[in-house]
């Protein structure tokens, strides 16, 4: 009696805190110093959070780098290497090492040492540079491959082609035939091995095409698949039937008719108005020199290629222009072939440029995934822009959002 009884409910506290892996219990009863116990906890839960990713980030970020430093293919594989250098030191992170290995481009020799990079702690290589070097690395299913390579199919699980595929590219030609009305395109695709990525890039891409030719490789019997395509002999006897019956008719001015058919090679429409050539170098000038000599020029019906890195060959003359394609970002190619000369005294290959750009979007997923390597770090949805272009990394592949150019008038214009 007399004395004030104060009810005071035992707390007991759960704090979890996952980057340290523990939990602490304890018990309290008092609300406003149980406010600032709550407070200084949490302040401890940062510092300790800031400190751990700090320790994450100080970690050597260990990237592996396999191409030819020897043999045939030294030459591009040392430009290669010139560029991941350029890109390191654009980065300016200390704590990004590259570890290059020689692979003589030879599949046994590419299996050796990317086994011995995984056990240096490499998780991501750079390489192979060759689609035939990638037989063996399945049974490396812990360490992620970027090959330099475009093609696509049959590639081992952990090997993720950023190259620029046929698919990236048939994606931008897609665009540009929506821009201007394009409808009735024939694609034409060589009797090669790259035949199936092109089959395989059609389909996936679903573009509206006409009809797909595949024509033979041999200039001997190009041509003869070409007048067939083009129904060249019919038109020719179109023109022959033209002038004849000219020459029989009454019609005013049929002299001066006449003398202007026979200027002409053909007579009569076609029924495509454009042509999607899935070839380069003298491949695709040995189309095109079948398709002006059945009287289809650039001036009558679209030529559309694939990406050509700006050959400077298609400016020369006027016999192909225009002639469009999707490439690379050509600014950016020519600034950084301009500082790769600075450097080296010398011409980088043109893969040494998408290399640039496969180091700066390494550390980008390795920043964004808090420094953490893992198999899921380029099966999340994201894009990095890149010297090249866009890069769209979704489920463990690798697309380019790319731009359009013309090579007209002697010069290369960029469309979009």
């Amino acid at each position: 009696i007399g004395v004030e009884t104060t009810y005071k409910p035992l707390l007991k506290l759960f704090i979890l805190i996952w980057e340290c892996r523990f939990i602490i219990l304890i018990d309290y009863n008092n609300n406003i110093k149980m406010k600032i116990f709550i407070q200084f906890i949490l302040l401890i839960f940062l510092s300790l959070n800031i400190n751990i990713q700090k320790s994450f980030s100080d970690e050597k970020i260990k990237v592996g780098l396999i191409i030819p430093l020897s043999g045939e293919h030294k030459e591009i594989g040392e430009s290669i290497l010139n560029s991941t250098r350029l890109a390191i030191n654009k980065i300016d992170n200390k704590n990004i090492l590259i570890i290059p290995k020689d692979t003589k481009s030879n599949p046994d020799t590419t299996f050796k040492v990317a086994k011995e990079l995984r056990e240096l702690g490499v998780k991501i290589i750079i390489g192979p540079l060759f689609n035939k070097n990638l037989i063996y690395l399945d049974e490396l299913d812990d360490v992620i491959f970027l090959s330099l390579s475009n093609k696509i199919l049959d590639n081992p699980k952990n090997v993720i082609t950023a190259g620029i595929n046929a698919i990236s590219q048939i994606n931008t030609i897609k665009k540009f035939k929506k821009k201007n009305d394009i409808r009735r395109s024939v694609f034409l695709i060589p009797n090669s091995d790259y035949k199936n990525e092109i089959q395989k890039a059609i389909k996936e891409t679903k573009i509206k095409l006409k009809e797909t030719f595949i024509y033979d490789t041999d200039p001997t019997l190009l041509t003869a698949q070409i007048e067939k395509l083009t129904r060249y002999a019919q038109r020719k006897q179109n023109l022959k039937d033209e002038i004849k019956r000219l020459e029989n008719s009454n019609e005013v001015n049929k002299d001066k008719k006449i003398e202007n058919l026979k200027k002409r090679d053909t007579l009569g429409g076609i029924n495509f108005d454009s042509v999607i050539i899935a070839d380069f170098d003298e491949g695709l000038k040995s189309v095109t020199t079948s398709l002006l000599y059945t009287d289809i020029s650039s001036k009558r019906i679209n030529y559309i290629a694939l990406n050509q890195w700006f050959d400077r060959s298609l400016i020369v003359g006027n016999s192909l222009q225009p002639i469009y394609f999707p490439s690379i970002n050509k600014d950016n190619y020519d600034e950084f072939t301009k500082e790769y000369f600075n450097v080296y005294k010398k011409l980088p290959n043109q893969i040494s440029f998408l290399s640039y750009d496969l180091v700066g979007l390494v550390y980008y997923l390795i920043y964004q995934n808090k420094f953490i390597i893992d198999d899921k770090i380029f099966y999340k949805k994201n894009k990095f822009k890149g010297k090249v272009g866009i890069f769209e990394i979704n489920k463990n592949k690798i697309n380019h959002i790319l731009n359009f150019y013309v090579a007209e008038d002697k010069n290369f214009k960029k469309i979009f």
